[in-house]
């Protein structure tokens, strides 16, 4: 039995600050924000009970800073800081300075942290550990090392950051000639994204899926994994739609992989939520990626599926609570679709889109869950990821799954700026997507998807917008004689029924 916290601070912003403190609320856990100037009028500011500025719009004055957040958590008298995800989420430095300043910091060990956020450590760890990972290489030392090692392992290969994420610092080289251009690109991304220039090789797999394992693991020894989500369809090596399970897996690779997971969570001693990226090629084959040490945004899939709360889950842990469940015990039952509503215009290669929501009407209905962070009225700034909310849909199968989120993107509606709505409705409805014949470069492969072509719904704002200005032209034309005249009949009659 752990303790039981009294006040916790969310150290983020956006849908996933919401949808902690709504957590923190079921549970009976008072809640403190905090905000940069720009989002002083945002909707996790407004859900708190307590809300502490924290600096400037840059994440770097605001969200990044570690001074300001345990300042707030200190005159917040709040017990635990949950960190969501990005930001300080994967910060071993910020861990270990909440453990110093005595507040409980919701997530792993910042040592689980570190030996993971190295992907070169993380992929000798989980050799040594019998995880299979793709072939790869040491850190490159210079252009004649990263031609000598890209020559044994094979073209194509990967570039990868040591310190990286989010598909920064990545690469693709399919021949030797670019692989001098491209490596100097992958070190300065990284090195401008992480403070750290350091890249490696890996063997690129081709048209590999995206796969990830979620695993959950106390500090009392137990440590379970709750299947798989299925990530594959993606821009710039970032997700965009997420579902759970994956359309190409049986009972018994799920349970083979889950195993690889929790094997590869106890290999770094491990506590808390987690997820064990892998790639999975044609034949099948599953390979180690990385681990992501924190709550992923794609996290509502597997709770619609295996009916557990995992950030009311990860608060109980860090509060020193034993897993309520074995493994045995987590059954998957139907299936789940996450789609990422993002302030991005798809069709202009999804460059960022932010400015002010004129309104907003989310969707309701059976079987869909609409996880928001912002408002009509509120102007989303341009200093942050552009994701605006989540929109996640369950069915009794993937079919039905497919037909619920298409009926839930058509019944959304986020007015004043260029989102991912329409590109999604797209995708739900693609012969390939309903097919599940899925890769990272599904994009690529099928560009008619993010092609210019007319919205449905801009057609029909059209056709109101001409239906309203024909009835007013009648109403007006009723008020005045030929020629737009005022009529003195009319005018007459009205005398008349005023007297």
């Amino acid at each position: 039995m752990g303790r039981r916290f009294t006040k916790l601070l969310v150290a983020n912003r956006g849908e996933i600050a919401v949808r902690i403190i709504r957590a923190c609320h079921e549970i009976g856990i008072r809640t403190v924000a905090v905000y940069s100037e720009a989002d002083r009028d945002a909707q996790h500011v407004r859900f708190a009970h307590e809300a502490y500025p924290i600096g400037p719009p840059p994440s770097t004055e605001s969200y990044l800073r570690i001074d300001r957040i345990l300042d707030a958590a200190k005159q917040s008298g709040a017990e635990a800081i949950h960190p969501g995800y990005g930001f300080l989420s994967e910060n071993p430095a910020f861990a270990r300075a909440c453990r110093d300043a005595g507040v409980v910091f919701v997530g792993p060990p910042p040592e689980a942290m570190e030996a993971m956020g190295d992907k070169v450590r993380a992929r000798n760890l989980m050799m040594t550990a019998g995880v299979p990972v793709v072939p790869g290489t040491p850190p490159l030392e210079s252009a004649e090392h990263a031609v000598a090692e890209a020559r044994r392992i094979g073209f194509p290969v990967l570039l990868k950051a040591s310190a990286g994420g989010g598909g920064r610092g990545m690469r693709i080289v399919r021949s030797e000639a670019e692989l001098p251009s491209l490596l100097a690109q992958a070190k300065g991304e990284a090195g401008s994204a992480f403070g750290d220039a350091t890249v490696f090789l890996e063997k690129y797999v081709e048209r590999p899926r995206h796969i990830e394992v979620q695993v959950l693991a106390d500090a009392h020894g137990s440590c379970v994994h709750l299947g798989e989500r299925e990530c594959s369809i993606q821009r710039r090596h970032q997700k965009l739609i997420e579902e759970a399970p994956s359309p190409v897996l049986d009972a018994a690779t799920r349970a083979r992989i889950g195993e690889i997971a929790v094997k590869a969570a106890r290999a770094c001693g491990y506590v808390s939520a987690g997820t064990i990226e892998m790639l999975r090629g044609a034949d099948g084959s599953f390979y180690f990626m990385e681990m992501n040490t924190r709550l992923q945004v794609e996290h509502p899939v597997t709770e619609m599926i295996y009916g557990v709360d995992l950030v009311k889950a990860m608060i109980g842990i860090a509060a020193g609570g034993k897993l309520p469940f074995r493994q045995d015990g987590l059954v998957p039952r139907g299936h789940a679709i996450e789609c990422r509503i993002i302030a991005e215009d798809p069709e202009r290669n999804f460059m960022p889109a932010p400015g002010t929501i004129r309104a907003l009407r989310a969707p309701t209905g059976p079987g869909v869950r609409y996880d928001g962070g912002v408002y009509g009225g509120f102007t989303v700034p341009v200093f942050y990821d552009p994701m605006l909310a989540k929109l996640i849909a369950w069915g009794h199968d993937r079919a039905e799954a497919a037909a619920r989120m298409a009926r839930a993107l058509n019944e959304l509606r986020i007015d004043g700026i260029k989102t991912s709505i329409n590109f999604h409705r797209r995708v739900m409805t693609h012969p390939a997507f309903l097919a599940g014949d899925l890769h990272t470069g599904f994009l690529e492969e099928h560009p008619e998807l993010v092609a210019p072509a007319a919205d449905p719904w801009l057609e029909e704002i059209a056709l109101l917008a001409a239906a309203v200005a024909h009835f007013r032209r009648l109403e007006r034309q009723s008020q005045t004689g030929p020629g737009g005249r005022p009529s003195r009949w009319k005018q007459a009659a009205r005398t008349g029924a005023l007297r």
